[in-house]
């Protein structure tokens, strides 16, 4: 499958995300059974019952909205390093993991999404195999494997997400799906741009 990072994005830009990408960092206290570097977003837990949606992206249907996904990633590159917040959704108070994502298709998507990991998991959007991810895919994990939805991060390109992880990780940060941690902790993505409004589609086209 075709990987790619977003073609608006400056190549120094990215170079400098994968090195914020390499950093090891310590975990929370909640997650001290995590490898370092690999920490889940607190704020994120709920234990109520996670029913995702059964509906897989075909593979013959292409992806319509490659230039709305550059401009959300565009201005997510922009704010790695923003600090982690408890419940924060703005540039000004911080974000967590719900609240980075919603802020970020809000702007740029004109979507309003549902504020909790477990309700952004149950959107009504297309399911999309982890081999056919694109740039602008919405990627969801859990605890290793146990348990429920904890997390969510925004798909960027070559096997990489962008998330608010901790305040100990540095806040928004760039990691990689293949890194241990978040390889037993992934879960399913779903293709969120496809509910975009069409004034937005159109805008970006």
């Amino acid at each position: 499958m075709r990987k790619r990072f977003a073609p608006l994005v400056p190549l120094a830009l990215i170079a400098l995300l994968t090195a914020c990408a390499g950093q090891q960092t310590q975990p929370d206290t909640a997650y001290t059974s995590a490898p370092s570097g690999q920490v889940f977003d607190q704020a994120a837990i709920d234990f109520d019952t996670v029913e995702p949606g059964e509906q897989e992206f075909s593979d013959d249907t292409a992806y319509q909205l490659p230039q709305l996904a550059d401009s959300i990633l565009e201005r997510g590159f922009t704010l790695v390093g923003t600090p982690y917040r408890y419940g924060g959704n703005s540039v000004k108070t911080g974000f967590d993991c719900s609240g980075f994502v919603g802020f970020l298709f809000r702007k740029e998507a004109g979507l309003e999404l549902p504020r909790s990991t477990r309700e952004l998991i149950n959107l009504d959007a297309p399911v999309v195999k982890r081999s056919e991810l694109e740039p602008g895919d919405v990627v969801f994990f859990n605890n290793r494997g146990r348990g429920r939805v904890t997390h969510a991060g925004i798909y960027i390109g070559d096997d990489r997400f962008i998330h608010s992880s901790s305040s100990r990780s540095g806040g928004v940060r760039v990691d990689s799906l293949d890194d241990k941690y978040w390889r037993a902790s992934y879960m399913e993505a779903k293709r969120v741009l496809a509910l975009a409004p069409a004034e937005h589609t159109t805008a970006h086209n």
